[in-house]
Protein backbone atom coordinates (compact mmCIF):
# COMPACT_ATOMS: atom_id res chain seq x y z
CA UNK A 1 0.00 0.00 0.00
CA UNK A 2 2.93 2.61 1.09
CA UNK A 3 4.37 2.20 -2.55
CA UNK A 4 0.83 2.62 -4.19
CA UNK A 5 0.46 5.90 -1.77
CA UNK A 6 3.84 6.79 -3.06
CA UNK A 7 3.11 6.81 -6.53
CA UNK A 8 0.44 8.51 -6.29
CA UNK A 9 1.60 11.21 -4.17
CA UNK A 10 4.53 11.75 -7.03
CA UNK A 11 2.01 11.84 -9.77
CA UNK A 12 0.21 14.92 -8.21
CA UNK A 13 3.20 16.15 -7.51
CA UNK A 14 4.02 15.53 -11.41
CA UNK A 15 0.71 17.12 -12.50
CA UNK A 16 1.40 20.29 -10.60
CA UNK A 17 4.78 20.54 -12.38
CA UNK A 18 3.94 20.17 -15.74
CA UNK A 19 5.11 16.74 -16.08
CA UNK A 20 4.68 13.63 -18.51
CA UNK A 21 4.33 10.28 -16.98
CA UNK A 22 4.55 6.26 -17.04
CA UNK A 23 3.77 3.84 -15.16
CA UNK A 24 5.48 0.40 -14.90
CA UNK A 25 3.88 -2.69 -13.48
CA UNK A 26 5.64 -6.04 -13.06
CA UNK A 27 2.71 -8.00 -14.74
CA UNK A 28 3.98 -11.68 -14.23
CA UNK A 29 6.85 -13.35 -13.33
CA UNK A 30 8.60 -17.01 -14.09
CA UNK A 31 11.03 -18.44 -11.88
CA UNK A 32 12.47 -15.32 -9.26
CA UNK A 33 12.40 -12.59 -9.17
CA UNK A 34 13.42 -9.65 -6.37
CA UNK A 35 9.72 -8.02 -7.08
CA UNK A 36 6.35 -10.04 -7.67
CA UNK A 37 3.64 -9.26 -9.84
CA UNK A 38 2.04 -6.12 -8.80
CA UNK A 39 4.84 -4.67 -7.70
CA UNK A 40 4.82 -0.47 -9.66
CA UNK A 41 7.04 2.15 -10.58
CA UNK A 42 6.02 5.85 -12.31
CA UNK A 43 8.84 7.38 -13.92
CA UNK A 44 8.53 11.34 -15.04
CA UNK A 45 9.98 12.71 -18.42
CA UNK A 46 12.76 14.00 -16.41
CA UNK A 47 13.84 10.73 -14.93
CA UNK A 48 12.09 10.77 -11.60
CA UNK A 49 11.46 7.58 -10.42
CA UNK A 50 9.09 6.22 -7.73
CA UNK A 51 8.61 2.69 -6.51
CA UNK A 52 10.78 -0.18 -7.59
CA UNK A 53 10.20 -3.36 -10.30
CA UNK A 54 13.28 -4.65 -9.42
CA UNK A 55 16.33 -4.68 -6.45
CA UNK A 56 17.71 -2.26 -9.53
CA UNK A 57 18.94 -4.00 -11.71
CA UNK A 58 15.90 -3.32 -14.28
CA UNK A 59 15.30 0.28 -13.59
CA UNK A 60 17.73 1.75 -15.66
CA UNK A 61 16.84 -0.27 -18.91
CA UNK A 62 13.08 0.69 -17.39
CA UNK A 63 13.84 3.79 -17.55
CA UNK A 64 14.57 3.77 -21.26
CA UNK A 65 11.15 2.01 -22.06
CA UNK A 66 9.10 4.68 -19.83
CA UNK A 67 10.28 7.55 -22.01
CA UNK A 68 10.05 5.65 -25.40
CA UNK A 69 6.29 4.95 -24.10
CA UNK A 70 5.44 8.62 -22.78
CA UNK A 71 7.18 9.65 -26.59
CA UNK A 72 4.55 7.48 -28.28
CA UNK A 73 1.75 8.18 -25.71
CA UNK A 74 1.19 4.13 -25.96
CA UNK A 75 1.13 1.16 -23.89
CA UNK A 76 4.02 -1.31 -23.89
CA UNK A 77 4.81 -4.97 -22.57
CA UNK A 78 8.76 -5.43 -22.19
CA UNK A 79 10.20 -9.24 -21.10
CA UNK A 80 13.13 -9.04 -19.25
CA UNK A 81 14.30 -13.06 -19.63
CA UNK A 82 17.95 -14.63 -18.11
CA UNK A 83 16.29 -17.81 -17.46
CA UNK A 84 19.01 -18.97 -20.18
CA UNK A 85 22.46 -17.67 -21.16
CA UNK A 86 21.53 -17.41 -24.54
CA UNK A 87 18.05 -15.50 -24.22
CA UNK A 88 19.76 -12.25 -22.37
CA UNK A 89 18.06 -10.04 -24.79
CA UNK A 90 18.95 -6.88 -23.20
CA UNK A 91 22.02 -5.39 -21.27
CA UNK A 92 20.59 -6.34 -17.85
CA UNK A 93 21.78 -8.73 -14.99
CA UNK A 94 18.68 -10.17 -12.91
CA UNK A 95 20.86 -11.69 -10.79
CA UNK A 96 17.55 -14.54 -9.81
CA UNK A 97 17.56 -16.43 -13.24
CA UNK A 98 13.81 -15.85 -14.21
CA UNK A 99 11.67 -14.28 -16.63
CA UNK A 100 10.14 -11.02 -15.62
CA UNK A 101 7.40 -9.01 -17.76
CA UNK A 102 6.74 -5.45 -17.47
CA UNK A 103 3.77 -3.27 -18.99
CA UNK A 104 4.44 0.24 -19.49
CA UNK A 105 1.64 2.71 -19.32
CA UNK A 106 1.30 6.08 -20.43
CA UNK A 107 -0.44 8.23 -18.42
CA UNK A 108 -2.73 10.30 -19.99
CA UNK A 109 -3.43 13.26 -17.49
CA UNK A 110 -6.79 14.67 -19.54
CA UNK A 111 -8.04 11.25 -19.25
CA UNK A 112 -10.05 10.94 -15.76
CA UNK A 113 -9.93 7.04 -16.14
CA UNK A 114 -6.14 6.85 -16.37
CA UNK A 115 -4.59 4.18 -14.74
CA UNK A 116 -3.21 6.12 -11.99
CA UNK A 117 -6.84 8.01 -11.27
CA UNK A 118 -8.18 4.59 -11.02
CA UNK A 119 -5.82 2.82 -8.63
CA UNK A 120 -6.43 6.18 -6.39
CA UNK A 121 -9.76 4.58 -5.62
CA UNK A 122 -8.04 2.20 -3.33
CA UNK A 123 -7.32 4.86 -0.85
CA UNK A 124 -10.72 6.19 -0.89
CA UNK A 125 -12.03 3.43 1.73
CA UNK A 126 -10.71 1.25 3.97
CA UNK A 127 -11.46 -2.16 2.59
CA UNK A 128 -10.25 -5.23 0.75
CA UNK A 129 -9.35 -4.08 -3.00
CA UNK A 130 -8.54 -6.35 -5.85
CA UNK A 131 -6.64 -3.91 -9.10
CA UNK A 132 -6.93 -4.92 -12.39
CA UNK A 133 -4.68 -5.13 -15.29
CA UNK A 134 -5.49 -6.55 -18.76
CA UNK A 135 -2.10 -7.53 -20.90
CA UNK A 136 -0.84 -9.79 -23.77
CA UNK A 137 2.74 -11.22 -24.18
CA UNK A 138 1.79 -10.95 -28.08
CA UNK A 139 4.55 -8.37 -28.93
CA UNK A 140 2.15 -6.93 -31.55
CA UNK A 141 -0.85 -6.95 -29.39
CA UNK A 142 -2.53 -3.86 -27.93
CA UNK A 143 -1.75 -3.63 -24.04
CA UNK A 144 -5.15 -2.80 -22.88
CA UNK A 145 -3.61 -1.75 -19.38
CA UNK A 146 -5.13 -1.48 -15.76
CA UNK A 147 -8.79 -1.20 -16.40
CA UNK A 148 -10.42 -1.36 -12.59
CA UNK A 149 -10.64 -1.23 -9.05
CA UNK A 150 -13.03 -3.76 -7.05
CA UNK A 151 -13.67 -2.67 -3.43
CA UNK A 152 -16.13 -5.60 -2.47
CA UNK A 153 -19.05 -3.63 -3.63
CA UNK A 154 -20.04 -1.95 -7.18
CA UNK A 155 -19.62 1.67 -5.96
CA UNK A 156 -17.94 3.46 -8.82
CA UNK A 157 -16.88 0.08 -10.51
CA UNK A 158 -17.31 -0.74 -14.05
CA UNK A 159 -17.17 -3.65 -15.06
CA UNK A 160 -15.95 -3.56 -18.70
CA UNK A 161 -14.59 -6.95 -19.43
CA UNK A 162 -17.16 -9.39 -16.85
CA UNK A 163 -14.60 -10.15 -14.44
CA UNK A 164 -16.48 -9.03 -11.69
CA UNK A 165 -16.83 -13.01 -10.15
CA UNK A 166 -13.03 -13.28 -10.18
CA UNK A 167 -12.72 -10.27 -8.38
CA UNK A 168 -14.73 -10.99 -5.16
CA UNK A 169 -12.63 -14.73 -5.31
CA UNK A 170 -9.83 -12.85 -4.89
CA UNK A 171 -11.06 -10.49 -2.27
CA UNK A 172 -12.19 -13.93 -0.82
CA UNK A 173 -9.16 -15.92 -0.91
CA UNK A 174 -7.13 -12.20 -0.36
CA UNK A 175 -4.44 -13.58 -3.01
CA UNK A 176 -3.34 -12.29 -6.01
CA UNK A 177 -3.87 -14.25 -9.34
CA UNK A 178 -2.86 -14.10 -12.86
CA UNK A 179 -5.95 -15.45 -15.44
CA UNK A 180 -5.73 -15.86 -19.11
CA UNK A 181 -9.35 -14.99 -20.61
CA UNK A 182 -10.48 -13.79 -24.90
CA UNK A 183 -11.46 -10.30 -25.28
CA UNK A 184 -12.75 -9.66 -28.74
CA UNK A 185 -11.63 -12.99 -29.88
CA UNK A 186 -8.08 -12.23 -29.06
CA UNK A 187 -6.31 -14.25 -26.00
CA UNK A 188 -5.49 -12.19 -23.04
CA UNK A 189 -3.78 -12.43 -19.79
CA UNK A 190 -5.40 -10.96 -16.22
CA UNK A 191 -2.92 -9.75 -13.37
CA UNK A 192 -5.84 -9.23 -10.41
CA UNK A 193 -3.66 -7.88 -7.58
CA UNK A 194 -5.36 -8.22 -4.25
CA UNK A 195 -4.84 -5.09 -1.89
CA UNK A 196 -5.39 -5.46 1.46
CA UNK A 197 -6.28 -1.93 3.74
CA UNK A 198 -3.15 -0.22 5.16
CA UNK A 199 -1.81 -1.34 8.53
CA UNK A 200 -3.42 0.37 11.33
CA UNK A 201 -0.71 0.54 14.84
CA UNK A 202 -2.77 1.57 17.65
CA UNK A 203 0.13 2.63 20.64
CA UNK A 204 -1.06 3.07 23.71
CA UNK A 205 1.61 5.15 25.18
CA UNK A 206 3.32 8.32 24.15
CA UNK A 207 6.70 8.16 26.00
CA UNK A 208 10.14 8.54 24.52
CA UNK A 209 9.92 4.32 23.58
CA UNK A 210 7.33 5.40 21.30
CA UNK A 211 8.93 7.49 18.94
CA UNK A 212 11.54 4.80 16.95
CA UNK A 213 8.57 2.51 16.96
CA UNK A 214 5.85 4.95 15.37
CA UNK A 215 8.56 6.23 12.83
CA UNK A 216 9.91 2.79 11.78
CA UNK A 217 5.59 1.76 11.21
CA UNK A 218 5.45 5.37 8.98
CA UNK A 219 8.60 3.96 6.86
CA UNK A 220 6.51 0.79 5.81
CA UNK A 221 3.28 3.09 5.47
CA UNK A 222 1.68 2.06 8.60
CA UNK A 223 -1.34 4.50 9.95
CA UNK A 224 -0.73 4.55 13.27
CA UNK A 225 -2.54 5.99 16.05
CA UNK A 226 -0.77 7.42 19.62
CA UNK A 227 -2.45 7.58 22.71
CA UNK A 228 -2.88 8.18 26.92
CA UNK A 229 -3.63 10.34 29.42
CA UNK A 230 -0.41 12.51 30.03
CA UNK A 231 -1.75 15.81 27.85
CA UNK A 232 2.26 17.02 27.86
CA UNK A 233 3.60 13.75 26.69
CA UNK A 234 0.81 12.66 24.05
CA UNK A 235 1.30 16.10 21.27
CA UNK A 236 1.64 16.64 17.84
CA UNK A 237 5.22 18.31 18.53
CA UNK A 238 6.25 14.72 20.19
CA UNK A 239 4.60 12.39 17.51
CA UNK A 240 4.88 14.38 13.93
CA UNK A 241 4.41 11.22 12.04
CA UNK A 242 0.75 9.74 13.77
CA UNK A 243 -2.06 9.60 12.11
CA UNK A 244 -3.99 10.36 15.13
CA UNK A 245 -3.14 11.65 18.45
CA UNK A 246 -5.77 11.01 21.53
CA UNK A 247 -5.18 12.22 24.81
CA UNK A 248 -7.91 10.75 27.30
CA UNK A 249 -8.65 7.72 29.39
CA UNK A 250 -8.42 3.91 27.99
CA UNK A 251 -12.24 4.34 26.22
CA UNK A 252 -11.10 7.55 24.63
CA UNK A 253 -8.32 5.38 23.13
CA UNK A 254 -9.98 2.51 22.02
CA UNK A 255 -13.23 3.21 20.02
CA UNK A 256 -13.90 -0.82 19.28
CA UNK A 257 -15.89 -0.29 16.14
CA UNK A 258 -12.75 1.45 14.84
CA UNK A 259 -10.91 -1.93 15.50
CA UNK A 260 -10.68 -4.22 12.15
CA UNK A 261 -8.35 -7.49 11.37
CA UNK A 262 -5.88 -5.12 10.10
CA UNK A 263 -5.52 -3.07 13.34
CA UNK A 264 -2.70 -3.92 15.87
CA UNK A 265 -2.32 -3.07 18.98
CA UNK A 266 0.59 -1.83 21.39
CA UNK A 267 0.10 -1.47 25.49
CA UNK A 268 3.75 -0.04 26.72
CA UNK A 269 2.22 3.44 28.59
CA UNK A 270 4.82 1.75 31.61
CA UNK A 271 1.06 2.39 33.67
CA UNK A 272 0.03 -0.60 34.64
CA UNK A 273 -3.56 0.29 35.39
CA UNK A 274 -4.05 1.82 32.13
CA UNK A 275 -2.60 -0.80 30.25
CA UNK A 276 -5.27 -3.47 31.94
CA UNK A 277 -7.94 -1.43 31.11
CA UNK A 278 -6.78 -0.91 27.42
CA UNK A 279 -6.38 -4.66 27.35
CA UNK A 280 -10.03 -5.58 28.64
CA UNK A 281 -11.19 -3.36 25.74
CA UNK A 282 -8.85 -4.57 23.04
CA UNK A 283 -10.28 -8.40 23.74
CA UNK A 284 -13.47 -6.98 22.89
CA UNK A 285 -12.66 -6.56 19.30
CA UNK A 286 -11.11 -8.91 16.17
CA UNK A 287 -7.68 -7.02 17.01
CA UNK A 288 -5.34 -10.17 15.82
CA UNK A 289 -2.52 -8.60 17.48
CA UNK A 290 -1.99 -7.53 21.47
CA UNK A 291 1.53 -6.48 22.43
CA UNK A 292 2.64 -6.20 25.99
CA UNK A 293 5.66 -4.12 26.79
CA UNK A 294 7.24 -6.04 29.88
CA UNK A 295 8.20 -8.69 31.80
CA UNK A 296 6.33 -12.62 32.25
CA UNK A 297 5.64 -11.59 35.10
CA UNK A 298 4.01 -8.82 34.35
CA UNK A 299 1.31 -10.85 31.75
CA UNK A 300 0.97 -13.47 33.99
CA UNK A 301 -0.62 -10.71 36.39
CA UNK A 302 -2.72 -9.11 33.86
CA UNK A 303 -4.24 -12.50 33.27
CA UNK A 304 -5.13 -12.99 37.09
CA UNK A 305 -6.75 -9.33 37.03
CA UNK A 306 -8.36 -10.09 33.70
CA UNK A 307 -9.94 -13.70 35.40
CA UNK A 308 -10.62 -11.63 38.78
CA UNK A 309 -12.53 -9.13 36.82
CA UNK A 310 -14.28 -11.79 35.46
CA UNK A 311 -12.74 -12.21 31.98
CA UNK A 312 -12.34 -16.12 30.70
CA UNK A 313 -9.44 -16.05 28.21
CA UNK A 314 -9.89 -18.39 25.25
CA UNK A 315 -7.50 -20.40 23.41
CA UNK A 316 -7.42 -17.42 20.13
CA UNK A 317 -7.13 -14.92 23.09
CA UNK A 318 -3.86 -15.95 24.46
CA UNK A 319 -2.38 -16.89 20.68
CA UNK A 320 -2.93 -13.21 20.02
CA UNK A 321 -1.14 -11.89 23.11
CA UNK A 322 2.28 -11.30 22.59
CA UNK A 323 4.10 -10.92 26.02
CA UNK A 324 6.86 -9.78 26.62
CA UNK A 325 6.50 -8.48 23.03
CA UNK A 326 8.88 -8.58 19.75
CA UNK A 327 11.17 -10.63 18.25
CA UNK A 328 14.56 -12.22 20.26
CA UNK A 329 17.37 -10.04 18.31
CA UNK A 330 19.07 -9.03 21.08
CA UNK A 331 17.58 -5.80 21.53
CA UNK A 332 18.73 -3.46 24.43
CA UNK A 333 17.97 0.06 22.81
CA UNK A 334 14.72 2.03 22.57
CA UNK A 335 15.22 1.97 18.91
CA UNK A 336 16.47 -1.70 19.12
CA UNK A 337 13.41 -2.75 20.49
CA UNK A 338 11.24 -0.74 17.94
CA UNK A 339 12.85 -3.00 15.25
CA UNK A 340 12.39 -5.93 17.30
CA UNK A 341 8.57 -5.19 17.73
CA UNK A 342 7.77 -3.89 14.06
CA UNK A 343 9.27 -6.83 13.25
CA UNK A 344 7.06 -9.47 15.31
CA UNK A 345 3.91 -7.75 14.09
CA UNK A 346 5.31 -8.01 10.85
CA UNK A 347 5.53 -11.23 10.79
CA UNK A 348 1.95 -11.85 12.09
CA UNK A 349 0.55 -9.66 9.45
CA UNK A 350 1.98 -12.19 6.77
CA UNK A 351 1.29 -15.15 9.29
CA UNK A 352 5.16 -15.78 9.50
CA UNK A 353 6.94 -17.07 12.03
CA UNK A 354 9.77 -14.38 12.37
CA UNK A 355 12.76 -17.21 11.56
CA UNK A 356 16.18 -16.72 8.94
CA UNK A 357 15.28 -17.55 5.76
CA UNK A 358 18.25 -19.56 5.29
CA UNK A 359 16.08 -22.08 6.38
CA UNK A 360 13.23 -22.21 4.13
CA UNK A 361 13.33 -24.76 1.81
CA UNK A 362 10.13 -23.45 -0.51
CA UNK A 363 9.93 -19.99 -2.13
CA UNK A 364 10.09 -16.81 -0.07
CA UNK A 365 7.25 -15.86 -1.86
CA UNK A 366 4.34 -17.91 -2.43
Amino acid sequence: MKEITDILESYRTALLEGKKTALATVVKVEGSSYRQAGARMLVTEDGILTGAISGGCLEGDALRKALLAIHQKQNKLVTYDTSEEGLLEFNVQLGCNGIVHILFEFIDSQDPQNPLEIIRKVLEKRCDSVITTIFSLKRSAVQIGTVNVFQGDKSGFNDIHSLESEMLNIVEKKSTHIKNIEINSEEQNVLFQYIAPPVSLLIAGAGNDVQPVLKMADLLGWEVTVGEGRAAHCTSKRFPLAKNIVVGKPDDLIQIDKIDHRTYCILMTHNYKYDLEVLKLVLKTDCPYIGILGPKTKLHRMFDDLKLDGFMLTDKDYQRIYGPIGLDIGAETSEEIALSVISEIKAVVEDRKGTSLRHKTEKIHS
